[in-house]
């Protein structure tokens, strides 16, 4: 870093938004203080700020003192959904990843799978039922297949009904409204992280359970990530390709992390189905991105850094 960088730097006040009231808080407050650790060791003057569904609090927090940028660190409903973004529009504030119509889209999987699907980004068949139809005595598609919210993160909700099982009952199933419903797709899981409009890398998420849920992916010993994934190059390059198509198609800016499923007993890349966009992911220096980050070169501090020199806002 040069002495000009680092004297700038120390003259810039980035405020850390943290925490939420999502399903996705805790995970948010671990994100949210390595980010605000790492820029302080990167020179920026940093305040963290736990959020709560306090509008007028908020809008106080980042008025006094006023921030430069805006780190957002939040994670699920009401933080990477266009609700904060919007609110950070409103005030003028530059702040990291993407921004309001993006972030509404992306959290919005069954949204997703269709733009996507006009510029011939692959996913598992599915349809989207009110909670109360998954209360019949009838599957509502052939087992195995995927039982989840249609705008939460981190696999929270995430079911998988076998051949052979009840119908689910939608009463125990409370995570919205409205679920997506999907067929199982059989196979390895990949993710790829895409920075500005180049994807990092390919990492294989190694786990012993059939489905990559809340529980795999946030406890201790239950999931490996590769790193990178030893699967052929064609597949490894097309799911890039489809990261970064996703992440222009949608809009998102800063980085994103799309997650697909590859059932390699097909043939080529007709296989690789696209799961979903996380267009604000996990930034501990263990999480996906950070770690692909790091495997292309860059450290950790280097990529919050990169996050909140690129932080803009529509309105200015």
């Amino acid at each position: 870093m040069s002495l000009e960088s680092l004297v700038a730097r120390k003259h810039k006040h980035v405020a850390v938004l943290m925490g939420g009231w999502s399903a996705e808080r805790e995970v948010s407050l671990v994100s949210g203080a390595a980010a605000a650790r790492a820029l302080e060791e990167e020179g920026y003057q940093v305040t963290v700020i736990d959020v709560q569904r306090d509008l007028a609090g908020l809008m106080a927090a980042l008025s006094d003192p006023r921030p430069d940028a805006v780190f957002n660190a939040l994670h699920g409903r009401g933080g990477e959904d266009g609700t904060i973004q919007g609110v950070l529009e409103f005030m003028g504030l530059p702040y990291t990843h993407s921004g309001v119509l993006a972030s509404a889209v992306a959290m919005d999987k069954p949204m997703t799978k269709r733009l996507l699907a006009t510029v011939g980004v692959r996913s598992p068949q599915g349809l989207v039922l009110e909670r109360g139809a998954l209360t019949g005595q009838s599957h509502p598609m052939p087992a195995p297949y995927i039982i989840k919210p249609v705008d939460e993160g981190s696999t929270v909700g995430v079911v998988l009904v076998r051949e052979g099982q009840n119908a689910p009952a939608g009463e125990a199933w409370t995570f919205g409204a409205r679920a997506l419903v999907e067929e199982f797709i059989k196979g390895r899981e990949l993710t790829v992280g895409v920075m500005g409009d180049k994807a990092l890398a390919v990492t294989e998420i190694d786990f012993a359970a059939d489905v990559f849920d809340y529980t795999a992916k946030y406890t201790a010993g239950h999931a490996r990530h590769v790193l990178p994934a030893p699967i052929p190059d064609e597949v490894a390059e097309e799911a890039k390709r489809m990261a970064v198509l996703a992440h222009q198609t949608l809009g998102c800016r800063g980085v994103s992390r799309s997650d697909f499923r590859w059932d390699e007993s097909k043939p080529g890349t007709t296989g690789l189905y696209f799961l979903e966009i996380n267009n604000q992911p996990g930034m501990t220096p263990l999480s996906l991105v950070p770690e692909q980050a790091a495997h292309v070169g860059m450290s950790y501090g280097a990529l919050v850094s990169w996050l909140v020199e690129h932080a803009a806002c529509a309105i200015g």
